[in-house]
């Protein structure tokens, strides 16, 4: 059945309610309606050849994908919101951010570099210049960088909870400690290292690859499920809780404990077998 209201064309850009819905949607992180919403105003752009709302739906189509773990697809929209709108700044920097999803760290990092030549008081882009800094091993640009972020938009990028490597170890035995007893013995034989940031080849050995952002990973076959056929079979299971992106996530040492709790539960998850849905099912993604 079609939707009357896609055969309206669309209001003048100040005037557009549809819009104010999609980006209210998204801030609320409900990415499906926020998706749903952006792809009924892009139809109705198309029909009325508004380029400009065509971009700006596309825009926040492509970052409800962002959201949502589908950089690939992501990237699609915003490229075509780019022609469209050549200009359109927030989708530039939606775009950067959908390529450092997928790994290409030098793409993300010449299109950040644009938005900022084009607005340099921008906090996302010196944001995500600083990760992309901080990957590259340049300690002195990252914190510049990421600082800048704090200072022009305290309220999105606030200052980590920063803690010393031997206080996030003790963190990571508190959290071990406090796990049920047949989930310790499980994990007997399953070291629990911690590392900074997460390497590249663990990000691009999937396909898509993992977020950059990714807090923990599961490294081997699932307890149980170990198969001669398997490559990971090969090697020893390993959890690995990734520092930095912990402590971004937190505001204080009591938050990133927790996190770091709820982290090492969604790793022993995938470690007994469980896939995203069924972690989510368990409160645990």
């Amino acid at each position: 059945m079609s939707d009357p209201e896609d055969r309206t064309t669309a209001p003048p850009p100040d005037e557009d309610p549809l819009l104010a819905e999609t980006a209210d949607a998204l801030e609320a992180g409900d990415v499906e309606l926020a998706c749903d919403l952006a792809r009924k105003g892009a139809r109705r752009a198309r029909r009325a050849g508004d380029d400009e709302r065509l971009a700006d739906f596309l825009w926040l189509e492509g970052s409800a994908l962002v959201e949502a773990g589908e950089a690939e697809e992501a990237l699609g929209c915003l490229e075509e919101a780019l022609r469209r709108s050549p200009d359109h700044l927030d989708a530039m920097l939606e775009r950067a951010w959908a390529l450092y999803e997928l790994c290409r760290f030098d793409d993300a990092a010449a299109q950040a570099a644009e938005v900022e030549a084009r607005e340099p008081d921008d906090a996302g882009a010196h944001h995500l210049l600083g990760l992309i800094a901080e990957r590259r091993g340049d300690a002195r640009e990252a914190a510049r960088r990421l600082s800048r972020a704090r200072r022009l938009d305290p309220e999105n990028f606030p200052r980590p909870a920063t803690v010393a490597p031997a206080e996030f170890e003790r963190l990571v035995e508190a959290a071990l400690a406090g796990l049920p007893e047949p989930v310790r013995r499980y994990l007997a034989n399953v070291p629990v290292m911690v590392e900074a940031l997460p390497a590249l080849a663990d990000l691009t050995a999937n396909h898509p690859p993992l977020s950059p952002t990714i807090l923990g990973l599961f490294r081997g076959a699932p307890y149980g499920q170990k198969a001669s056929s398997d490559p990971w079979s090969h090697f020893p299971s390993s959890i690995v809780l990734y520092q930095r992106n912990l402590e971004r996530l937190a505001r204080h040492r009591e938050e990133l404990a927790e996190q770091i709790g709820i982290t090492l539960l969604h790793e022993v998850g995938h470690f007994l077998g469980l896939d995203e849905e069924e972690l989510a099912e368990r409160g645990l993604d």
